[in-house]
């Protein structure tokens, strides 16, 4: 597809009209982030009522619909990117390094982290690892990626608007 650009009457692009879903995309996943990793996730284990039992399985329970949904938004952000007239290597740098993400926490930390979970809900005593520091990193990780083609796709957008 050519790089031309397309005016409408108005003076905005028509293309660069374009960068608005992968916006949308890429800041709703990263509300989604902060408010299931950053927010709700910390909070629930300061709630006096609520036994670390019933809060690790909560947990295990977020954080396996959050990884489907994850993969979903990836999809979503993949088409949203293919449908921009700009293809920044940027965006598909940071896409690759978020599939990495999804990756690793998929067939690695999510498995491991779940089956200390089920240990520890069991009442067995499982010795300290790294695995959840791995786990916030990976989530800080995608935080940092999600930022870039947030603030990416709003600066085109908001160009494409003739708002530079």
């Amino acid at each position: 597809m050519p790089a031309t650009v397309d005016r409408q009457d108005n003076g905005t692009t028509a293309r660069g009209g374009l960068d608005a879903p992968l916006a949308f995309v890429a800041v709703l996943w990263l509300g989604l982030l902060l408010g299931v990793s950053f927010i709700a996730t910390p909070v629930k284990f300061q709630a006096p009522s609520l036994n670390l039992s019933t809060a690790l399985d909560v947990g295990r329970v977020t954080f396996a619909l959050f990884a489907k949904i994850e993969w979903v938004l990836f999809a979503m952000l993949v088409i949203a990117i293919l449908l921009t007239a700009r293809r920044h290597v940027q965006r598909w740098i940071c896409s690759i390094a978020l599939l990495l993400i999804l990756l690793l926490q998929a067939f690695w930390l999510l498995p491991v982290l779940d089956s200390r979970v089920g240990e520890i809900i069991a009442g067995a005593s499982v010795p300290a690892t790294n695995h959840h520091i791995f786990y916030i990193g990976a989530e800080l990780g995608k935080f940092v990626l999600l930022l870039i083609i947030s603030l990416d796709a709003l600066r085109m957008f908001s160009k494409s608007r003739g708002n530079t």
